[in-house]
């Protein structure tokens, strides 16, 4: 994975579904928030960071998850696996890109920093959920 290149990727697409200054966020080793003010390709070396993706909204009475990025899609959803996101509300989802690497993991993280506690949450790499986030990222963010 090129990161230049993929953030690069994202902000030619931003204006049509993210707040360019909420693409990209620090990450603590402990996943916990940073700052999103002047982070870049640069800081890679020295800080965990966050490339938001896009959001995702839960649809209780279906069991349904809207991916809204700049390619919206559904996600149907079973019993068991809708009820394992139930501490997602309206999170942003995207990828972590680990400190002096290109590896990168899949997961949500509320990048407002709203909450004392917002911090950066891997998914479970097993569902339909992040099988769809993960074809997202592979066929038109990575790079």
């Amino acid at each position: 994975m090129n990161v230049e290149k993929t953030i690069e990727n994202i902000r030619e697409k931003c204006d049509s579904y993210i707040d360019p200054e909420l693409l990209v966020t620090a990450i603590s080793d402990d996943y916990y928030m940073g700052s999103n003010e002047n982070i870049g390709v640069k800081n890679l070396e020295f800080e965990n960071i966050f490339i938001n993706l896009g959001l995702l909204t839960f649809a209780p009475i279906i069991n349904e998850c809207d991916i809204y990025s700049f390619k919206d899609s559904t996600v149907k959803l079973s019993t068991e696996e809708f009820n394992s996101y139930e501490e997602i509300k309206d999170e942003y989802f995207g990828i972590l890109v680990k400190k002096n690497s290109c590896e990168y993991i899949i997961g949500t993280c509320d990048v407002c920093g709203c909450k004392v506690d917002s911090k950066f949450t891997p998914l479970n790499t097993d569902g339909e959920l992040y099988k769809e986030l993960e074809k997202l990222v592979n066929e038109v963010i990575i790079k």
